[in-house]
């Protein structure tokens, strides 16, 4: 029994540090192909000396958040890595989570596998996972990137966060921005697509190539999560149903969701029980959904329940790396084998996966027009404790986007104001000359 408990803990540390690797034999197998045409990179001379960025000293509340101009600049440490300078970032429910010390024990470890032995400490740490920007620097392997290129990603939450005005990652987990987004738009889509992704793919056995037609239901459809697996969804030709709040109905629909349920306004359980049964159940809410949302799926046919509010990190900090993991595996070992013999139902946990190439991927559907950025609120750099106050508050429409690189921002606004101005006259001068 004990040897059992050990192999189930083992399996889940390793489905929660899934590599960009992984990710893409999954994708592969499925038929999600991916972009691995590779550019050669020059880089200009490395950059030194400190940073902005805010971070953090203490696990808290929003007082712990910290902005300083004393940050050393990431350095390539690798032949792989690529330096981004970070132009917009777009916060998520983790970024506040693990301000308050979410995941503590095991993102430590991830992060520095010999922290086990000692206690050091692991501040100050970065927030911050999404981030649309420039690439400055690349080291001398990188074959995909070249300084200059307009970039996007999702920084794993073991590896200091993109509230910076620089960051460093693998090529790996960095994709080309869609051309049709400005940076702060571009921002709000690389943490929530690479979970989606992550989610659907390797959780729900779905794909652009075995979608057409399947019956999915998402629940707490209205966040960032929620907003881009509808439209990745409706691209892979699924029909899609949502819950979400009244006042979030108008956006779901126009982002393509077939059917949506107020789940303020009756008994929302008993209006699904009424529909056809679901190929797939994406649960983004916890608690007791999976309680019912069990009985939505089809029975015997391979239906899946997947479900991103897993306990594991949270046994982790109350339990300790070892009794935490043990007993999270536990958990889901019982849970799958309940439902997959009573009802042939697949119950399935679903993790963040760093994933450049399916960014690749998701570029693509946004500059076809298939996928669009939803962003419910932009802060400047200077607001960032205000960002987090507004993310708190919950019942997300969309993302909330900082303006890292305002100076850039300014720039671009001053060009786009001065070709219009140009336009303007030149169209008036053309008219008085008829």
């Amino acid at each position: 029994m004990a040897s059992a408990r050990a192999m189930t803990s083992t399996r889940l540390l390793c489905l929660f540090n899934t590599t960009a690797a992984g990710s893409i034999k999954t994708l592969a197998r499925t038929g999600c192909r991916v972009c691995l045409t590779r550019n050669m990179s020059s880089s200009p001379p490395r950059l030194q000396g400190c940073m902005s960025a805010w971070t953090i000293d203490q696990y808290g509340s929003n007082g712990v958040l910290k902005y300083t101009e004393e940050i050393t600049v990431p350095t390539i440490s690798s032949a792989t890595e690529v330096m981004i300078k970070v132009h917009a970032v777009s916060l998520n429910p983790l970024d506040v989570a693990m301000r308050g010390g979410y995941g503590a024990k095991l993102l430590k470890l991830r992060r520095d596998p010999l922290s086990v032995m000692d206690n050091d400490s692991e501040f100050p740490l970065i927030l911050g996972r999404d981030l649309s920007g420039v690439v400055v620097d690349c080291g001398s392997g990188v074959t995909h990137f070249a300084p200059g290129d307009e970039v996007w990603a999702a920084v794993p939450p073991w590896k200091q966060g993109s509230l910076a005005e620089y960051v460093t990652l693998t090529e790996y987990e960095v994709s080309h921005k869609p051309k049709v987004l400005s940076h702060i738009e571009a921002a709000s889509i690389p943490y929530v697509a690479n979970t989606s992704l992550s989610a659907l793919v390797n959780g729900g056995g779905l794909c652009r190539d075995s979608s057409s037609n399947k019956r999915v239901l998402i629940t707490g459809g209205s966040g960032g999560v929620g907003t881009f697996a509808i439209q990745l969804l409706k691209a892979w030709g699924a029909h899609v149903t949502v819950t979400c709040s009244q006042n979030a109905v108008g956006l779901v629909r126009g982002l393509g969701a077939d059917e949506v349920l107020d789940y303020t306004a009756g008994d929302v359980v008993e209006q699904l029980e009424m529909m056809e049964k679901f190929d797939v159940v994406f649960d983004g809410v916890g608690g007791d959904t999976e309680e019912w949302a069990m009985g939505l799926l089809k029975p015997w046919s391979g239906a899946k329940y997947v479900t991103l509010v897993t306990p594991l990190l949270l046994n982790t900090d109350s339990m300790g790396l070892l009794d935490g993991t043990l007993n999270a595996g536990c958990s889901l070992q019982s849970k799958a084998i309940q439902n997959l013999l009573s009802s042939g139902v697949f119950y399935r946990w679903g993790f963040y996966a760093p994933d450049g190439p399916a960014l690749d991927e998701v570029s693509k559907l946004v500059d076809a027009g298939k996928i669009l950025p939803v962003v419910e609120a932009q802060f400047s750099f200077t607001q960032v404790p205000q960002a987090f106050q507004k993310l708190e508050k919950g019942h997300a429409r969309g993302k909330t986007v900082v303006r890292v690189a305002e100076e850039d921002d300014r720039q671009t606004e001053e060009l786009v104001q001065d070709s219009s101005t140009e336009t303007a006259e030149s169209v008036q001068e053309t008219a008085k000359q008829s």
